[in-house]
C-alpha cells in the first residue's frame, strides 16, 4: 500500500510521483492497445479504403462490447479501490468473482450474435454490401475475443485498484507483440499462411486476446499474486453483497454502454456519406485513441487514488486530491491535443488515402485535438471522481443525456439531412461535450459524491 507521506496533499512532488507509479504503466498499456488497432488499420488499410471501412465498421460491436464489460467492471472497481483502502483483500476477490460471472453472461450473447448472425449486426452500422461482405468474415473469426476478454478485464481492474498497474502493461505488451507477428501473417499470408485479409486481423485480434486472458491467469495464480486465492472465495459471493454491487455497477454499465452506442452511431452516421468519408473517420479515431486513452489514465488513476482515501474515510483529503488531480488533466489534456495536431499529418501519411481522404481526416483530427482538453476533464470527472464515490447514477446521466440528446441528432442531421462535410459535423458533435462539462463541474463542487461505499 503507498506510503501515507506519498499522498500528503501539500506535496505537489510527492504527488506528482504517485500518479506517475499509478498512472504511467494504464496510460503506456492504453498506449499499447491503441497502437495494436493502429497496426491492424496500417496492414489492413494496405488493401484499400473499402478494407479498412469494413475493419471500422466491425469493430464497432467488439467496441459496444467492451464498453459494457468495461462499464460493469468500473462499477465493480469502486468496491474494489476502496476496498483496498481498508485493506480487505477477501472482498476484492469476491467482487472480481461476481464481475467475471456478469461479463461471461454478456459475453455470451455478443459471442452468439457474432457466429450466426453477423451481417444483420453489421447493417446496423453501414448500408453499403461491399462493406457488409468485407466485415462478415472479420466479425465471425474474432467471435472468441469476447469469451477471453470477460475474464481478462475484471483481473486487469482489480490488479489496477492494488496498485499492480505495471503486470497489466507488461502483458498487454507480449499481446501487441503477438498480435502484430499474426497480422503479417495472416492478413498477407506470409511464411505459407493462407492470405485471409480483413478476416486475418480478426483471427490475429483473437488469439492475442486468448493469449492476453493465459497470461493473466497465470499472473494472478501460477505466481500466488496478492489478490490471489481459492476459486471458491471469488464465487462466493452472497445475495446481499451482489445487490450492493449492482446498484453501484448497473448505472455505469448502462452509462458505458449506452455511450459506446452512441460513439458507434456517430461511426454509422459518417460511414454512410461515403466510403472514403468512413475511411478518414477509422482512421482518425485510432489515431485520437493513441493519445485520447493514454491521456485519459489520469482518469483511471483518479478512481484509484481517491477511492483509496475514501475507502480509509478520509473525506476531506479525497476531495482535495481530486481536485488536485484534475488540474493536473487539464494540463495533460491540453498537450494530448496539441501533440494530436501536430503528429497528424505524419501518422496519416502511414495510411494508403487519397488526397481528398488525407485532407478529410487531417480536419478531423484538428477538430479533435482542439477538444481534447474537454473530453479528458468530463472522462476524469465521470469515470474517476464521480465514480469512486459511488455517485454513479448521475455519472451516467450527464454522459448518457448529452451523447444521445445531442451527440447521436447532430451526427445524423449535419451529416444526412444538411450534408455539411464531415470535419464540420464532428464539431457538430462536440457541442455535446460542452454541456456535460458544465453539469459535471456543478456537481464536483456539490461534493456529493464525496462517500465511502463500503461502510
Amino acid at each position: 500500500m503507498i506510503k501515507e507521506e506519498r499522498l500528503d496533499l501539500n506535496n505537489n512532488r510527492a504527488l506528482l510521483r504517485t500518479l506517475a507509479v499509478v498512472a504511467l504503466p494504464i496510460a503506456l498499456q492504453s498506449l499499447i492497445a491503441s497502437s495494436l488497432s493502429l497496426i491492424d488499420n496500417l496492414m489492413v488499410g494496405s488493401l484499400g479504403e473499402a478494407e479498412l471501412n469494413a475493419v471500422g465498421v466491425s469493430v464497432q460491436i467488439y467496441f459496444i462490447h467492451w464498453m459494457m464489460l468495461y462499464g460493469f467492471t468500473s462499477g465493480s472497481a469502486t468496491f474494489m479501490a476502496q476496498y483496498f483502502g481498508a485493506g480487505d483483500f477477501s472482498n476484492i476477490r469476491k467482487t472480481t468473482g461476481f464481475a467475471i460471472t456478469v461479463n461471461m453472461g454478456v459475453s455470451l450473447i455478443f459471442f452468439s450474435a457474432a457466429i450466426f448472425f453477423p451481417e444483420h449486426v453489421l447493417r446496423i452500422f453501414t448500408g453499403f454490401p461491399q462493406i457488409i461482405q468485407l466485415g462478415t468474415g472479420y466479425v465471425r473469426m474474432g467471435a472468441c475475443a469476447f469469451l477471453f476478454v470477460a475474464v481478462t478485464v475484471p483481473f486487469t481492474t482489480a490488479l489496477r485498484a492494488t496498485q499492480q498497474t505495471r503486470l497489466p502493461l507488461y502483458i498487454s505488451g507480449a499481446a501487441f507483440l503477438t498480435n502484430t507477428f499474426l497480422n503479417y501473417l495472416f492478413i498477407f499470408g506470409n511464411w505459407g499462411m493462407p492470405r485471409l485479409g480483413v478476416a486475418g486481423a480478426a483471427l490475429a485480434t483473437m488469439i492475442s486476446r486468448l493469449l492476453e486472458m493465459t497470461l493473466i491467469l497465470y499472473v494472478v495464480f501460477g505466481r500466488k499474486n496478492k489478490i490471489a486465492g481459492p476459486i471458491k472465495e471469488f464465487f462466493g459471493w452472497h445475495k446481499a453483497f451482489a445487490v450492493k454491487i449492482i446498484k453501484n455497477a448497473v448505472p455505469t454499465t448502462i452509462n458505458e454502454t449506452m455511450w459506446g452506442l452512441g460513439t458507434a452511431l456517430y461511426v454509422a452516421a459518417f460511414a454512410r456519406i461515403g466510403i472514403t468519408e468512413g475511411a478518414a473517420i477509422q482512421a482518425c479515431n485510432t489515431i485520437n485513441n493513441l493519445f485520447m486513452l493514454a491521456a485519459f489514465s489520469v482518469g483511471d488513476a483518479t478512481l484509484i487514488l481517491v477511492g483509496q482515501k475514501l475507502g480509509e474515510k478520509k473525506l476531506d483529503e479525497a476531495y482535495g486530491l481530486a481536485k488536485k488531480l484534475i488540474r493536473i488533466g487539464f494540463v495533460i489534456g491540453v498537450c494530448a491535443g496539441a501533440a494530436l495536431i501536430l503528429c497528424g499529418k505524419p501518422l496519416l501519411s502511414l495510411f494508403d488515402f487519397s488526397p481528398r481522404g488525407a485532407r478529410l481526416a487531417f480536419l478531423i483530427l484538428v477538430v479533435y485535438g482542439c477538444v481534447m482538453w474537454l473530453s479528458l476533464y468530463n472522462a476524469m470527472n465521470v469515470t474517476g471522481v464521480l465514480r469512486c464515490g459511488g455517485d454513479t447514477r448521475f455519472a451516467m446521466l450527464a454522459d448518457v443525456l448529452t451523447v444521445w440528446c445531442i451527440g447521436v441528432p447532430m451526427a445524423f442531421i449535419t451529416a444526412l439531412a444538411l450534408h455539411w462535410p464531415i470535419y464540420f459535423a464532428v464539431m457538430a458533435v462536440k457541442t455535446e461535450e460542452v454541456v456535460k462539462g458544465l453539469l459535471v463541474t456543478k456537481r464536483f463542487f456539490s461534493k456529493k459524491w464525496v462517500k465511502n461505499v463500503i461502510s
